[in-house]
């Protein structure tokens, strides 16, 4: 028998609508009962527009007046822990916008809520979620293009003055991050999701051109575990904006060039020279997509209802959404101390595990 779960969404901002319309597509799957703002204007506003009967300016008071199964989380970054764990201790699943929460240790502090809760948190990672991700998975999975070797991952978007208008945007405390955390984090969980396990990463960051506390750009080299090395460059700085994902393995080079979502479309593949010939089966196979689809919030939510369906804990959280953060956590380590760091190295402890800046982005950010 169908299941059908009844929603909470904490956040009316931008990005609340992508959440509406994910909603909408499940087909009635998911109903959305209540909206969340401190903003009581605004979530009255929100609550109208949508035909919501249900608008609270206290996300607590929500959880407990409705006693939602799905808590989706679209506010600002600083409160998200805190609210992934309120949401299960109410019996809730939980879909968080990134990032998820601020450090290693928030995250440590999810998990194990969900250990005593025996609910989830998923993470919003929609970029992996494109049916033509899977096939192209799929193809590398098979052997098909051959081992990886290099890959470069650059988001380069533009953020201008009023972006970093809203109080909460461009610092610490608040946002948590620059580009690295806000923005570039969707394509390199992507290449993670592509390439597996990282082995070491080199970085620096820096505030170049806005009037910030975060890095307004960062760049990276990282080693994974099957041996390939990557390029990473995240950028709020950029007038021509693109995300840009590009795989060379020993038999193709694999490209996926978009802005915010992509679709098949968006694909490209190479052959190498000696992979080129007439009826070679990796030029056929690469033209077998599934059916077409984007890689919006919908694909994910669809994603995340079957696991909800089957009990089973969703992709996008726990080990597989903390090795994103480690990865993040990590460039940022090795931006601020100018050395390598090496997967697993940051533990309770260590100044990184407790804050994604260490205590040391003062004096770093913006030479």
């Amino acid at each position: 028998m169908s299941k059908s779960y009844r929603a909470v969404l904490v956040g009316t901002g931008a990005v609340a609508d992508s959440h509406v319309r994910a909603i909408a597509e499940s087909a009635g799957k998911v109903q959305l009962v209540a909206a969340v703002d401190v903003d009581a204007a605004r979530v009255n506003q929100f609550c109208a527009r949508h035909g919501l009967a249900r608008a609270h300016t206290d996300y607590r008071e929500a959880l407990a007046a409705v006693r939602p199964d799905l808590l989706v989380i679209a506010a600002p970054p600083a409160e998200h822990a805190a609210m992934c764990i309120a949401g299960m201790e109410a019996g809730a699943w939980v879909w968080c916008e990134k990032p998820l929460c601020a450090s290693l240790a928030e995250f440590d502090r999810i998990a194990a809520a969900e250990s005593r809760t025996g609910r989830f948190t998923a993470c919003v990672f929609q970029q992996r979620f494109g049916p033509s991700t899977a096939h192209v998975r799929r193809l590398a999975a098979e052997g098909l293009f051959g081992r990886p070797l290099v890959a470069v991952c650059h988001t380069l978007w533009y953020r201008d003055d009023a972006y970093y208008g809203a109080p909460w945007r461009g610092r610490w405390s608040t946002e948590l991050g620059g580009p690295t955390l806000g923005l570039g984090i969707h394509a390199m969980d992507h290449l993670l999701h592509l390439l597996g396990d990282w082995a070491e990463i080199r970085a620096d960051a820096a505030t170049l051109d806005r009037a910030i506390e975060v890095e307004d750009v960062s760049t990276a080299l990282i080693r994974f575990a099957n041996g390939a090395v990557a390029a990473v460059v995240n950028s709020a700085l950029s007038p021509r904006q693109e995300t840009y994902l590009r795989l060379d393995y020993q038999r193709a080079t694999v490209e996926l060039t978009h802005l915010y979502g992509y679709s098949r479309d968006n694909w490209k593949l190479t052959l190498a020279p000696a992979a080129a010939e007439e009826g070679n089966p990796l030029a056929q196979a690469w033209q077998n997509f599934p059916p077409d689809g984007t890689s919006a919030h919908g694909a994910q939510l669809a994603a995340v209802l079957a696991e909800f369906d089957a009990g089973r804990r969703p992709f996008a959280s726990g080990a597989d959404a903390r090795r994103t953060l480690e990865l993040v956590t990590a460039l940022y380590k090795s931006a601020f101390t100018g050395r390598p760091v090496a997967a697993g190295e940051i533990k309770p402890g260590d100044p990184f595990y407790a804050a994604l800046h260490g205590g040391l982005a003062a004096g770093h950010v913006g030479r």
